[in-house]
């Protein structure tokens, strides 16, 4: 009922749930509805989606004669399946380097990316897409530097990331938790190159190290398929992954529903 309601007396109250299929809906293994009227889902799904409306049925009496009046309020809900977006981070660091050109470049990528794979194991995550460019940085005092410019992606999904979901249904805090493990390790062993180039004063820096304040990292945000982010529909949760309704499909991790008119079903990871 509506607060306005909620502050009377009601008399015989009776409830008429009915759900998305818009059969009524009766108690079950997955869903309960209490004497009060509170319907109660236990592991919703996208299926369940959908307007869900509820009758409510009450008597008034009058004093003086005990004539009794039903009167009845329809309430109307629309009820979404959602999750927290996958998160993953894309970082970029610089190295100095002797030249743009040598063997020397691509064995500083391949170790520092086995040294960041290594650090981060044990959590399901890894590094994906790694890349790396030279570049000459024209550096105050010092001229024209060759720089290596490195760019990867760190991702919760390394083979065998299910394991670590603890047989639970949904994984999201998991590997939500892990990746910021995960990004919070490379972000302290960078600090620590950056310590030893301002502190270790009596060592002769090697010819290709870090550079110093060149750590960059921006937050990824992706939806499972079937789901995607809509800040106009659900500005209340503009961050959340939500089902995607009919005549919207998500096939992939992007943060977006496609449209695909054909589809009549919420959650939908395909267009027919």
């Amino acid at each position: 009922m509506d607060l306005k309601r909620a502050e009377k007396e009601t008399v015989d109250p009776t409830y008429l749930w009915v759900g998305p299929n818009e059969k009524p809906l009766t108690g079950n293994n997955r869903i309960n509805i209490t004497k009060t009227g509170k319907l109660m889902v236990k592991d919703f799904l996208e299926p369940l989606s959908g307007l869900y409306t509820c009758t409510l049925s009450y008597k008034t009496i009058k004093a003086e004669t005990q004539e009794e009046k039903v009167v009845k309020q329809r309430y109307d809900f629309m009820i979404f399946a959602y999750r927290e977006p996958d998160y993953s981070y894309q970082m970029a660091v610089r190295f100095t380097t002797k030249s743009c050109v040598g063997k020397y470049n691509d064995m500083l990528f391949r170790v520092l990316k086995k040294i960041l794979d290594n650090l981060i194991s044990d959590l399901s995550c890894h590094i994906i897409e790694p890349s790396y460019k030279c570049h000459f940085v024209k550096v105050p005092k010092h001229g024209l530097l060759p720089e290596l410019f490195i760019a990867f992606e760190v991702n919760p999904f390394a083979p065998g990331w299910k394991g670590k979901c603890n047989e639970s249904v949904d994984c999201e805090d998991t590997t939500n938790h892990n990746i910021l493990q995960a990004r919070n390790r490379i972000e302290e062993f960078f600090r620590s190159q950056a310590y030893i180039f301002n502190h270790d004063f009596n060592k002769t820096l090697p010819a290709m190290h870090f550079v110093d304040h060149s750590f960059q990292i921006v937050r990824i945000d992706s939806c499972r398929p079937g789901f995607g982010k809509n800040e106009g529909l659900h500005s209340n949760c503009a961050t959340c992954c939500v089902v995607c309704g009919p005549g919207t499909f998500s096939p992939d991790v992007d943060v977006t529903c496609q449209t695909c008119v054909s589809i009549q079903i919420y959650g939908a990871k395909s267009c027919p």
